[in-house]
């Protein structure tokens, strides 16, 4: 491919199509530049990631679009939204209040050619020379900024650890950050997303698939670049992750590789989550939030769909204000926002605004439920019966301990925990926890998460092999696990397990309802499941984030009885974030 790029004016930008970005390796990235018309040096929104820069939003991602233009009409007004783009800005919104926007190709993604691995250090220093270059233009400030959604939020922490000198500030919305805990491996068990999204979002925009992929529909060019390369050659030219994954059980340098490094995080951070994000899609953005060791940093909690938020009025004037402060230095409030905004969430999808200073919040009222396996309810007080065992088929509905009706409204805002005594029919056991919400007539109440439209409020995972806790990083409400050593169980004998459930926000009405349901397989709604064009299989309450791999799970081991044991010594809890008022 020539280094030769086309330049443009058209709708109030300035175009340069497939601008090649040289790497130091002599691998030429190709980037889109979205400028204004008007000569003059501006601050540089960028993004980097494999979705492929040519392939419009509306046609990669048709039902996703579809709903966004449905439920968030704003998403897709002031702008022709003929620069759509999965999960980056639309420069429309912002190259008209004096910025750049620059788009990316991963390598080995869209137009640009290489060998595709994701997220690895290779990826990272392209990145680092990226934002260099964008910075040395003549149309630029020096000051880029990173923005975008899931992959190209994600990747911005670890851009960011690399510290290059000319990023002013990062807006990481809904992007996890830990490879293994926050979307591969949950508690230990193999998430079988990466697979089906390589098949689904990545191999079909790979560079080199050509002529068999899809047109831009401004250019009329190949979105995946000028040559059409052969199954095998397109193979040899990608990292096979699904087999990564699998075979990489434990925690480890290919995982650390591909994880954030918090303490080298030093910018100004705006780290916004999805409270119906179980799967990939908020525990990384709290834990970023928390532990990056950046002096200026924002967290930000909302509900609603993953991708369309990110677009509406409320997304881009926080995003923009933000980034008006530490790109351009304008002194617009910015630095006196609250640390912490919060979206509370109601039962149907209701949300009211919130300002808080810190996560988790300092007032949490720790609140133990005990388990009682008489009765299979959850009480503020102790179990204190005989001993008893309750067992189930670890691939039916399991159990479910559920509370008294609440005598007032109630909130539950913050991370849980979950402590059992458990024992398996065989040598290993794999725990589903399932934090539900019942109505005064038992009816569960459902929300829309990030992805699927029935989520429980929140999920939490642990292969009972892998329960070796980290006593430095382990925190009474959130455990961490080492996932550095497996300890088999003996086949009847009884361990503790700590299981980490991932943050929530839920306002209980009156006489409403809390479980958990402890069970040996994925959540699943009761009712019809739901689907997007770009997920492989239909949605059923966990979205495309399900642990369905039998080579990971055999049924030989995970298709057993399992058993919770109880008694006065042996408490069984679930710790609850409870939030009085201010």
């Amino acid at each position: 491919m020539s280094d030769m790029h086309s330049s443009e004016i058209r709708d109030g930008m300035r175009i340069d199509w497939d601008v090649a970005i040289t790497m130091d390796d002599g691998n030429v990235l190709r980037a889109d530049v979205f400028r204004p018309i008007a000569e003059g040096r501006y601050p540089v929104i960028m993004t980097y990631g494999p979705y492929g820069k040519w392939v419009a939003f509306q046609d990669g991602y048709q039902t996703a679009w579809e709903i966004m233009c449905r439920e968030n009409p704003d998403a897709v007004s002031g702008t022709s939204n003929r620069y759509a783009n999965w999960e980056v800005v639309d420069p429309e919104k912002w190259v008209p209040h004096g910025y750049v926007c620059v788009r990316v190709d991963s390598r080995g993604a869209g137009r640009s050619p290489g060998y595709l691995c994701h997220n690895n250090d290779r990826e990272q220093k392209d990145y680092h020379d990226c934002i260099e270059w964008a910075a040395a233009q003549a149309w630029s400030s020096g000051k880029v900024g990173l923005n975008g959604i899931s992959y190209y939020g994600a990747n911005q922490w670890r851009a960011a650890a690399t510290q290059p000198k000319h990023l002013a500030a990062i807006c990481v919305w809904e992007g996890w950050s830990d490879n293994y805990r926050d979307g591969n491996r949950h508690g230990g068990i193999l998430c079988s997303f990466r697979k089906n999204w390589q098949d689904m979002q990545v191999k079909t925009v790979q560079h080199g698939v050509g002529e068999r992929g899809r047109k831009h529909p401004i250019t009329g060019e190949w979105a995946c670049g000028p040559e059409t390369l052969s199954s095998e050659e397109l193979i040899a030219n990608r990292e096979d992750m699904a087999h990564e994954l699998l075979t990489r059980e434990m925690d480890s340098p290919y995982y650390r590789e591909r994880s954030a490094n918090f303490s080298r995080i030093q910018v100004p951070l705006l780290s916004t989550a999805n409270w119906g994000g179980q799967g990939l899609h908020l525990r990384g953005n709290i834990e970023g939030y928390i532990h990056s060791a950046s002096e200026q940093k924002w967290l930000e909690a909302h509900g609603g769909s993953h991708w369309a938020p990110f677009y509406t009025d409320y997304g881009v004037g926080m995003q923009r204000k933000f980034f008006d402060h530490f790109l351009k230095g304008e002194d617009n409030g910015w630095d006196r926002e609250p640390k912490v905004r919060l979206q509370m969430r109601h039962p149907g999808e209701k949300f009211v605004e919130r300002h808080e200073n810190e996560w988790p919040l300092a007032r949490t009222l720790w609140t133990d439920f005990h388990l009682h396996p008489d009765t299979l309810s959850l009480s503020t007080k102790p179990y204190t019966g005989a001993a008893q065992t309750l067992t189930y088929e670890a691939m039916g509905n399991g159990l479910t301990f559920m509370s008294a009706p609440m005598t007032e409204p109630t909130e539950i805002t913050g991370p849980s925990a979950l402590k059992i005594h458990l024992s398996s029919a065989t040598v290993d056991a794999d725990v589903f926890a399932v934090l539900q919400v019942f109505d005064p007539q038992g009816n569960e109440v459902v929300f829309q998460g990030a992805l699927d439209p029935h989520n429980p409020i929140s999920l939490g995972w642990l292969r009972a092999s892998h329960r070796k806790l980290d006593p430095q990083k382990s925190l009474p409400h959130r455990p961490y696990h080492t996932h550095d050593e497996k300890q088999p169980l003996t086949p009847g004998q009884v361990v503790e397990l700590d299981v980490e459930i991932w943050p929530t926000c839920i306002v209980l009405p009156m006489g409403f309802r809390v479980a958990i349901t402890i069970r040996g397989r994925d959540y699943e709604w009761d009712g019809p499941a739901a689907t997007l064009s770009n997920m492989k299989n239909p949605m059923k309450g966990c979205g495309p984030f399900v642990h369905d791999d039998e080579q990971d799970r055999p049924p030989a081991i995970f298709d057993g009885k399992v058993s919770l044991h109880f008694d006065a010594d042996k408490t069984s809890r679930l710790l609850l974030p409870i939030i009085p008022d201010k």
